[in-house]
């Protein structure tokens, strides 16, 4: 299963070793043009930047999904580059997306052709980090569930190599060791799909997206990460995030006050999912891309038929709320 993918990828490894007596003014134009291209949407125009080296390590169809699908989708257009280090010869932009906060370190051949490019994740220092919630919470389903990624290591749990969605939780529903019945590219024949979503805690709604279409199962959209989303805000500034819903099925609003056990949507499969899931995940800004995941603990459940307090559940656990 995939549910958010990491939003920064490795464009070409090649970052190389500028001159440090070059001038300033040779990157100055370069990240200028850059962010004239990018913001244009002409990602051709930056292939063409690029030096031999890289057109073959990235090629021309290539650096145009990457532009438009992986970055620009992710995202969204660029406000700011300002220049911040030099590292091995590159220099250093402290960029900022519509969406985002990222490195783009840029470097340059003698005749100012692109030799190295790599964007990477930057962590708003002005954020305070969450560690877990201090915020009771109930598990936002009325029925048992499944874990299927759940925990503090990368091996319960996929989402802990990016810092975005660290510690979240992909949630289904299983039986017999299989999620639906019958044939697997409907949505509807999997026991999720369509089950309600209530709020874990009193919160006021902050976010919402909708009107992205479900995927058929097996399929992926990158371009609308979360997909139908709602985010809460807990009265101590923890941000809850509920991604992947079901097209049509929220029924709260940006701004309106729910009660722990209101129903805030339906689980679906929009976004960047393969089949019928909740992503759920805690995080300390209402951006998921400028945020930092924390830990979720929940306040009593029954755990494969035993009772936890207080608990972070885990891959493969069986969970359900105790009335």
């Amino acid at each position: 299963m995939r549910s958010i993918i990491c939003a920064f990828f490795l464009v070409v490894g090649y970052l190389g070793y500028a001159q440090e007596q070059e001038e300033m003014g040779n990157y100055a134009s370069a990240a200028s043009e850059f962010m004239s291209l990018y913001n244009s949407s002409d990602y051709a125009g930056i292939f063409d930047r690029f030096n031999d080296d890289m057109k073959k390590a990235m090629p021309r169809e290539n650096t145009i999904e990457f532009f438009s699908q992986n970055v620009n989708g992710l995202m969204g257009n660029i406000t700011e580059m300002q220049f911040v280090a030099m590292k091995q010869g590159a220099h250093i932009y402290r960029t900022s997306f519509e969406r985002a906060i990222a490195d783009i370190a840029i470097s340059l051949s003698p005749s100012n052709q692109i030799m190295g490019l790599m964007i990477s994740p930057v962590q708003p220092s002005d954020l305070k980090v969450l560690e877990r919630n201090t915020t009771e919470m109930i598990l936002p389903f009325n029925e048992e569930v499944f874990v299927f990624w759940g925990g503090t290591t990368v091996e319960q749990n996929y989402h802990m190599a990016d810092v975005n969605q660290q510690f979240a939780y992909d949630i289904l529903m299983a039986k017999d060791g299989t999620s639906y019945d019958g044939d697997g590219l409907k949505n509807e024949n999997y026991f999720v799909f369509g089950k309600d979503i209530i709020a874990p805690c009193d919160a006021r709604v902050v976010k919402v997206i909708k009107g992205v279409k479900d995927n058929v199962p097996g399929e992926m959209n990158p371009e609308q990460l979360t997909g139908n989303t709602v985010i809460l805000q807990t009265v101590n500034n923890e941000y809850i995030l509920f991604a992947h819903l079901k097209e049509g099925s929220i029924v709260v609003e940006e701004g309106q006050e729910v009660l722990q056990r209101d129903v805030i949507a339906q689980c679906g499969n929009s976004g960047n999912s393969t089949e019928p899931h909740l992503h759920l995940g805690l995080q300390n800004d209402v951006e998921f891309l400028k945020s930092t995941g924390a830990k979720l603990y929940f306040d009593r459940l029954m755990v494969n038929g035993e009772i936890k307090e207080d608990y972070l559940p885990v891959k493969e656990d069986f969970i359900k709320n105790i009335n």
